[in-house]
C-alpha cells in the first residue's frame, strides 16, 4: 500500500460545477482516458458523469449538497492514472468514478484506498479490482470470470469442433480476460491451438496473422480492446485470412469497426445487455438525444455509478466515504439507469451481466454490434 500523500500533477485537471450552482461542495472525481488510445472510451465516461451530476443537481444534489466534477485524464497509463489520484487527494474529493483500465484502477485505488476515498469503476473488470477485499473499490460492471465464463460457454456450444487460437495485449485486463476464457473452455475439454500476447501500441501484426494462418485457427479469442484489436483483424483480411475475432468489452466502441474495416462484420463479443432497451433509461436516452450524443458502452454505467452513490449517501444519511461504503456492503439494490444494482462484500455486483453480441452492418451501411 501506498503512504498518504499527495504529489503536483501535470495532468490536466478540469473543474464542471454541474447545474448552475456556484457553490457545488460534494467533490466527485472522474478517472477516464480523455486522451490516448482508448479516448473514446473516456468520452463515454465524460458524457455519463456530466449527464449524472446535471440530472441530481436537479434533484437536489447529494444530501441536499450540489456536485462539483473534476476530471483527471489517465490516458490509459497507471502512473498517469496514480498521479490523478493523488491530485484527486489535494483538491479534497470524496467520491471517484473511474477509472476504465483496470490496469489504472489497481493502482490509483490504493492511493484512493489510503485517503478515505469510495471509488466506483463502471469500466474495470479485472478479478484483481475486487479480489483484494479494499473497503472503497465497486463496480457497475461485472468481471473478467464471470465474462470468460460466457465466451467459454459459447465456443464450446456454439462453436464445437472450430479451433480456437488465444491472444491477448499483455495488459491486466486483455491477459486476464483471455486467460479466464481460456481456463473456462480449458476446464470444458477445448484446448487452443494458440496462445501468444502482443504488445499494446503494435502497429505491424503479420508475424502474427501468418502464425494464425498456419495454426488453422478458425476464431481467435483477442483479450483486449478495439485498437490493436481492430488492427488484428484489418490485418487478417488484408492476408486473406477468413479467421473470426471474438472479444470481450473491450472492443464494445464503434471505433473497433472503423480501425478494422468491412471485416469488423461477424465479429462475436461479450458485453452487458444492452442498456439502452431498459425501460428506466427512457428519460435519460432523451436528454442525451438532445445533446446528440449516444449513450453507448460504458455511458450508462457511469451515470449508475453516480447515482448509485447519491442513494448510498441518502441511506447512511452521511457524505463520509466510509460510511456510504458500509451502506453499499449491505446488499441492498439501488435503482439505476441500468437496472437495480447491489454488491456483495466485495464490491461486485451480485446480477449475471454477460450476453453474446454479433458485429453486423446496419441498413445504413454502418458495422455495429447487436446483441444476439
Amino acid at each position: 500500500m501506498m503512504a498518504k500523500r499527495w504529489l503536483s500533477s501535470s495532468v490536466v485537471v478540469a473543474a464542471l460545477l454541474a447545474a448552475t450552482s456556484a457553490n457545488a461542495d460534494v467533490k466527485v472525481g472522474i478517472i477516464a482516458p480523455l486522451t490516448g488510445p482508448n479516448a473514446s472510451f473516456g468520452a463515454q465516461l465524460k458524457n455519463g458523469a456530466e449527464q449524472a451530476a446535471l440530472d441530481l443537481n436537479e434533484k437536489g444534489g447529494i444530501n441536499g449538497e450540489k456536485i462539483t466534477l473534476i476530471f483527471g485524464d489517465d490516458a490509459s497509463q497507471p502512473a498517469q492514472g496514480v498521479s490523478v489520484a493523488n491530485t484527486f487527494v489535494g483538491e479534497g474529493v470524496k467520491f471517484v468514478v473511474g477509472a476504465f483500465n483496470s490496469g489504472v484502477t489497481l493502482p490509483a485505488s490504493e492511493v484512493l484506498a489510503e485517503n478515505g476515498i469510495l471509488e466506483i469503476t463502471p469500466g474495470s473488470t479485472g478479478v484483481q479490482v475486487t479480489e483484494r477485499k479494499f473497503w472503497n473499490i465497486f463496480r457497475t460492471c461485472g468481471r473478467d470470470d464471470q465474462q470468460g465464463g460466457v465466451a467459454a460457454r459459447y465456443i464450446v456450444e456454439k462453436l464445437k469442433g472450430k479451433k480456437i487460437a488465444v491472444i491477448h495485449d499483455k495488459t491486466p485486463y486483455g491477459k486476464g480476460l483471455a486467460d479466464e476464457t481460456k481456463k473456462a473452455m480449458n476446464l470444458a475439454g477445448v484446448k487452443e491451438v494458440m496462445y501468444e500476447g502482443v504488445n499494446t501500441g503494435e502497429k505491424d501484426f503479420s508475424a502474427l496473422v501468418s502464425k494464425l494462418k498456419d495454426s488453422g485457427a478458425d476464431v481467435l479469442y483477442w483479450g483486449g480492446v478495439f485498437t490493436e484489436g481492430g488492427l488484428i483483424v484489418r490485418q487478417m483480411r488484408d492476408q486473406g485470412v477468413a479467421t473470426v475475432l471474438m472479444g470481450g468489452d473491450g472492443i464494445a466502441e464503434d471505433e473497433f469497426a472503423q480501425v478494422a474495416g468491412p471485416g469488423a462484420e461477424g465479429t462475436l463479443m461479450t458485453f452487458a445487455p444492452d442498456a439502452q432497451k431498459r425501460t428506466e433509461a427512457a428519460a435519460v436516452l432523451a436528454k442525451f438525444a438532445a445533446r446528440n450524443f449516444k449513450p453507448a458502452g460504458y455511458t450508462l454505467y457511469t451515470y449508475a455509478a453516480l447515482e448509485i452513490i447519491a442513494q448510498a449517501a441518502s441511506a447512511a444519511k452521511s457524505l463520509e466515504p466510509k460510511k456510504v461504503a458500509t451502506e453499499m456492503h449491505k446488499g441492498a439494490p439501488y435503482k439505476t439507469v441500468i437496472g437495480d444494482i447491489a454488491y456483495d462484500a466485495k464490491g461486485d455486483i451480485t446480477r449475471p451481466d454477460y450476453v453474446m453480441y454479433t458485429w453486423m452492418k446496419g441498413a445504413d451501411g454502418k458495422i455495429t454490434y447487436v446483441q444476439q
